[in-house]
């Protein structure tokens, strides 16, 4: 009730947003300040404000209002059972087969449970889980406050259609060779904090929304791009695409991470899912 009278500005404000009366909310507050022999409000014009005895208090008292709602959001979810929807952001950069496969294991373990499944790119995955917009993420960067398990790194290759005009050169190609052709670069789905990750700064580039138009882009013979190797793999096999014969840089790493966006809330759909992301780091 401390609280919500000083977010609201005035007991009456904090009535209305309790549903309790005015009477209830003030005689509550008294009774605080009674117990602690402490003064927690003073009036300043029509609002109530804290002393700086209630603001300290009232700074570690909302540590402990978050935690009761945390445990009023699990009791809730210990008693449902299984989850009926959970939410899952993925990397686009991660493995369709294995993603695929641990979608049917979910599907299996976990029948009653609605699957929301989203791909993004760069950042996309970090404002997924600093939003919590989704209950379990693959990420390439864990932000600031969060925890993740690493699961794997990605291969990225450069890679060009056989005919393309760097192939004529017939030597090694540098960052100078790259930038005189067009290079497809993959739209980073994140609005935060947006990133041109790979991208060399070439004034021609071909601005694609996903790992697969660009997959697509690169086979048209439209530009080059670094891609997943795993995604490249059958069209490097029979020819139709091959790797560019950089100097350095011919091919980078990028290590994706699982992280659970609230772990202290997630049921037991949500921890099968974990469990199966973790059990899928080996070749396939």
């Amino acid at each position: 009730m401390l609280a919500t009278v000083v977010d609201e500005g005035g007991f009456a404000q904090a009535a209305l947003k309790l549903n309790r009366s005015q009477s209830a909310v003030s005689y509550a507050v008294s009774r605080l300040q009674e117990s602690l022999d402490l003064p927690l409000l003073t009036i300043e014009g029509r609002r109530s404000v804290l002393t700086p005895h209630g603001q300290t208090l009232l700074h570690r008292a909302r540590a402990l209002l978050k935690e009761l709602d945390t445990l009023e959001l699990l009791a809730s979810s210990l008693k449902k059972g299984w989850e009926s929807e959970l939410t899952l952001v993925v990397d686009s950069a991660y493995p369709r087969a294995r993603l695929l496969g641990i979608i049917a294991d979910l599907q299996t373990t976990c029948p009653s449970t609605q699957i929301q499944l989203a791909d993004v790119v760069l950042s996309g995955a970090e404002q997924a889980i600093i939003e919590g917009r989704a209950d379990v993420v693959v990420t390439s960067r864990v932000p600031p406050g969060f925890l993740g398990d690493w699961l794997l790194d990605v291969t990225f290759v450069a890679v060009a259609r056989p005919d393309h005009e760097l192939f004529r050169m017939e030597r090694e190609l540098t960052a100078d060779d790259l930038v005189r052709h067009v290079q497809a670069v993959v739209r980073d789905s994140g609005t935060l904090q947006p990133r041109d990750e790979g991208w060399l700064g070439a004034e021609r580039r071909f601005t694609v929304s996903s790992m697969e138009a660009s997959l697509a882009t690169i086979l048209a013979g439209l530009a080059y791009a670094w891609l997943p190797e795993h995604m490249t793999q059958d069209q490097l096999e029979s020819g139709a695409l091959r790797r560019l014969p950089l100097m350095v840089g011919g091919a980078r790493n990028a290590a994706l991470y699982i992280v659970a966006t609230r772990p202290d809330l997630l049921g037991p759909a949500g921890r099968v899912a974990i469990d199966a992301f973790r059990g899928r780091t080996g070749p396939t």
